[in-house]
């Protein structure tokens, strides 16, 4: 990557950004991600201006209302509107959350493949593809999203002791039932649980021996203590999901005295979900070979067998307050990632040339067992309505005659998948994932400097005659 930076930087042209305020013609690109960008640093720095003078607006409105409060006879909407507040707007955190946003799922695609991968893969282990599922009654365990991401992160603290430092990424879904469960891309750790603990404290025990400590070392120990990953893996996610609902059974039994009516039911899910709550899958990881790869399997997006319903939050969590929150993350890994900056013609080049390429993707034609170029689509919902019929929002706001009646009755329309053309880089900026994307970086170099006219040619001489003026010229003042 460093290797494609330095030739793209060495080859650009001198005419890229020196300073002056506007936008930045910029190139970005990790292992498997091109993106292309035209921030305005100075623009970003009034917004953010703008939303310290907002929050030290918000603060002195606080702190009016700490003090003065709301005043005699002064009913509710009254008091909200003098504060400056429109009544009944839910903050961010307390709206209902439906599905998974394109924003999000953009984000995580271009996360994914901007990620160093290197730390997992450090001694050639294969990855595995590891699943955490909800027992039948997956409401009596999990109400809400947050005590859904209470789990996972009781499930990798756990991980930590047990096995030390989580490294991959993971991913929450929704069955058809509705019941969430969570997807982990990670390398199994080999051996038992809790071997390194077992080899620290002999080692430590020997010190103390041979009396190079003054205390003896106490003997650690975590739950389910040598076990194998699967089997450790079932018995302490089981663990997990009930514990807190076991809490509560065992304080509502202390408070009335009496036997809590959904023991024995738990009892039969907890029992059925220790032998089919988890599952480890070696083909699902050898899926996730490149970044690219890695990122487009977790979207789920793109083709008719898209598994769309996995990210559509249930009707029990869409209550304010409820909602799952984020969809993915990653952990143990680091952003790894370049940038060029570019002058303007170079810039439109490049993002024409990433555009004429993203236009069409390579395919495996099965009738001939070969690769194939095809146009690129992607898969939408559409409404379709029958020949003649409008819907009532169409236009026609007034009844006219027997005639319009019909606009008036409720329409019924047909959602159904098509596909779409896909244009990327339309506007010049965006992203787009790679299998290699320094060898693309690479590629787009040597384009660059193939097509470029006579003049950039020529302002590039210029401009390195004046580099080598100038260094002689410094180098003078230094003797």
């Amino acid at each position: 990557m460093d290797a494609a930076a330095a030739r793209l930087a060495s080859t650009a042209s001198p005419l890229a950004w020196l300073g002056w305020e506007g936008p930045r013609a910029r190139l970005i690109f990790g292992p498997g991600m091109i993106q292309l960008t035209r921030a305005d640093a100075a623009r970003r720095e009034r917004s953010a201006a703008r939303q310290q003078a907002a929050a030290t607006t918000a603060a002195t409105t606080l702190a009016t209302w700490l003090v003065e409060g709301q005043r005699d006879g002064e009913d509710a909407e009254a008091y909200e509107a003098r504060m400056g507040r429109v009544s009944g707007a839910l903050p961010l955190t307390e709206r209902e959350i439906t599905e998974w946003s394109r924003k999000s799922r953009a984000n995580m695609i271009k996360t994914l493949a901007s990620l160093d991968w290197t730390p997992m893969y450090a001694e050639f282990a294969l990855p595995a593809m590891t699943t955490l599922t909800y027992p039948g009654d997956w409401l009596a365990v999990a109400p809400d999203g947050k005590t859904a991401k209470r789990h996972l992160e009781a499930f990798l603290k756990r991980f930590q002791r047990a096995w030390g430092e989580w490294l991959g990424v993971w991913k929450f879904e929704f069955q058809r039932r509705g019941a969430p469960h969570f997807h982990l891309l990670s390398v199994p750790p080999p051996g038992t649980a809790g071997a390194a603990i077992d080899a620290a404290y002999r080692e430590r025990l020997e010190a103390y021996e041979r009396g190079e400590l003054a205390r003896k070392p106490r003997r650690r120990t975590i739950e389910h203590h040598g076990l194998g990953y699967k089997e450790w893996l079932s018995a302490t996610w089981n663990d997990i999901v009930f514990a807190e609902v076991e809490e509560d059974m065992t304080r509502v039994e202390e408070e009335t005295g009496y036997p809590d009516p959904r023991r024995d039911h738990l009892a039969e899910q907890k029992r059925r979900h220790l032998g089919a709550g988890t599952n480890v899958s070696f083909e699902e990881g050898a899926k996730a070979s490149d970044p690219k790869r890695l990122a487009v399997y977790f979207a789920k997006h793109g083709s008719f067998k898209a598994k769309e319903y996995q990210h559509v939050v249930p009707a029990e969590w869409q209550e304010p307050g409820k909602g799952p929150g984020r969809f993915w993350g990653y952990r143990g890994v680091q952003k790894l990632t370049r940038e060029v900056e570019l002058a303007p013609g170079d810039y439109l080049f490049v993002a024409r040339t990433m555009r004429r390429l993203r236009a069409r993707v390579q395919v495996w034609d099965p009738a001939t067992r070969t690769h194939r170029w095809t146009k690129a689509t992607r898969v939408t919902e559409v409404t379709r309505y029958a020949e003649g019929v409008r819907p009532a929002w169409s236009g026609y706001s007034e009844v006219i005659g027997l005639a319009g009646a019909a606009y008036m009755e409720p329409v019924r329309a047909r959602r159904r998948k098509v596909r779409r053309p896909v244009t990327r880089f339309s506007r010049g900026a965006g992203f787009a994932v790679e299998n290699d994307a320094p060898e693309l970086v690479e590629t787009l170099t040597r384009a660059l400097v193939a097509c470029r006219g006579p003049e950039v040619q020529a302002v590039r001489r210029s401009e390195e005659v004046r580099q080598v003026v100038r260094r002689r010229r410094l180098d003078r003042v230094t003797q």
